[in-house]
């Protein structure tokens, strides 16, 4: 039963090769427009993640700020300076924590024997490099054992290598950093960066080496890695300084901390609502081609009527006629369905690499949106065009199958 059907439908396609032709076309430009709408929304997502990811996801930074709250005896307005005693502290209370360092920076004179200029100087233990998820490209990182001996050893960004010493061989050179002799063992990968804060100038030194540098009794800040729930870590994080340094917890301004799952989470909260819009979007243009098809079967059966009727007086019931319209309905949306998918992952190899992050940051060619045509989007659309199919294929489907046979044989 279900062949014959099937083959009716087959032979009434090919009977109306130019009207089944373009409304499979509505509907494969319909179907690629949901997929491509999707991979576009992912592609956004995944840009986002990358951008985020070049620091380190799971980490945060915590800097001293200026009491806002009054605590016991303690009045607003104090200023909250860390120590080395804090990382300390932090590293033994906080749960979760699996890499800390403390972190100083300066800006200073950098030179070598051609050239001087003011980049930023930072003084972290070896963990802060894996904290901030700084690459090396040549050479090594510091060390711990050169962390406790103040080796007078630094990493270098790409851009300070190439303006020290116009992209030749840095590996083993010498700079002076506030006129103290440093030697280059690193040179690091570049980061994404825009505007004026280039920290592909930096110069990164062990932190116990800074002292050479700068007064390291009260430290900048304190970065570190944990695992578990951002928001549990950074309450524990506020607790525990809030106690040391006489603060209410909820006073944001005593401590600055910069939690990145926090800022990932709102973000990802936009690329949802946008690929949800996106989804919607091409579900209105699939629409437009489900009412094409509609249209198209109705004319289908009202040329077809007096079939109807002579195939109701050799005994086809109601349910007969309905699954003959509809299963010509979806054989057309299947078809042109397969044809939008394919379509679509042909645009999607064609198109490459749209220009998003690269237009405002250097470096940043990884974080431009590609069209990821994934699994779930496939899915989705094809839900939606079953939908689709459905809906558009039933309503006329369900009006050849009520169509009288008597009427029907009358019909010219």
């Amino acid at each position: 039963m279900l062949k014959d059907i099937l083959a009716q439908a087959w032979e009434a396609m090919l009977y109306n090769r130019r009207r089944t032709a373009i409304t499979m076309v509505g509907m494969a430009w319909g179907i690629a427009t949901v997929v491509l709408l999707l991979a576009y929304g992912a592609g956004f997502s995944r840009a986002v993640e990358h951008i985020f990811s070049q620091w380190g996801i799971n980490h945060i930074e915590v800097y001293g700020g200026r009491t806002s709250e009054q605590a016991g005896a303690d009045k607003a307005g104090v200023r909250v300076r860390l120590t080395q005693e804090d990382v300390d502290r932090v590293w033994n209370s906080v749960p979760g924590i699996t890499a800390i360092t403390p972190a100083m920076f300066m800006d200073t004179v950098v030179k070598n024997d051609l050239h001087t200029y003011t980049w930023s100087v930072n003084g972290v233990r070896p963990e802060g490099l894996n904290i901030l998820a700084l690459d090396v490209d040549e050479g090594r990182p510091f060390n711990g054992l050169e962390e406790q001996q103040r080796a007078h050893v630094c990493i270098i960004g790409p851009d300070a290598k190439t303006k020290l010493f116009s992209g030749g061989y840095a590996i083993g050179e010498t700079i002076r950093l506030n006129g103290v002799m440093f030697t280059i063992v690193g040179v690091l990968h570049p980061k994404m960066v825009e505007g004026e804060n280039n920290i592909n100038t930096s110069i990164w030194i062990p932190f116990s080496t800074m002292g050479d540098l700068k007064d390291t009794t009260y430290i900048d800040g304190i970065w570190f890695d944990y695992r578990g729930d951002n928001e549990v870590v950074e309450q524990n994080l506020r607790n525990t300084l809030a106690i040391a340094h006489h603060f209410r917890p909820t006073d944001h301004r005593a401590i600055f901390v910069a939690n990145l799952q926090t800022q990932l989470h709102q973000f990802r909260i936009v690329s949802i609502a946008l690929q949800v819009l996106l989804s919607l979007v091409g579900a209105l243009t699939l629409g437009i081609a489900g009412i094409g098809l509609m249209n198209i079967m109705l004319v289908a059966v009202q040329q077809r009527t007096r079939e109807i009727g002579i195939e109701k007086a050799l005994g086809a019931r109601r349910h007969h006629i309905l699954i003959q319209f509809l299963a010509e309905a979806l054989a057309i949306t299947g078809v042109g369905g397969l044809s939008g998918i394919a379509l679509a992952y042909i645009v999607s190899v064609a198109v490459g690499r749209i220009t998003f992050y690269s237009a405002l940051a250097k470096h940043a060619e990884d974080a431009d949106i590609r069209l990821l045509i994934s699994p779930t989007s496939v899915i989705v659309a094809t839900v939606i065009l079953a939908i689709t199919g459905l809906v558009s294929g039933m309503i006329p489907a369900i009006r050849a199958a009520n169509l009288d046979p008597i009427e029907a044989l009358r019909y010219e």
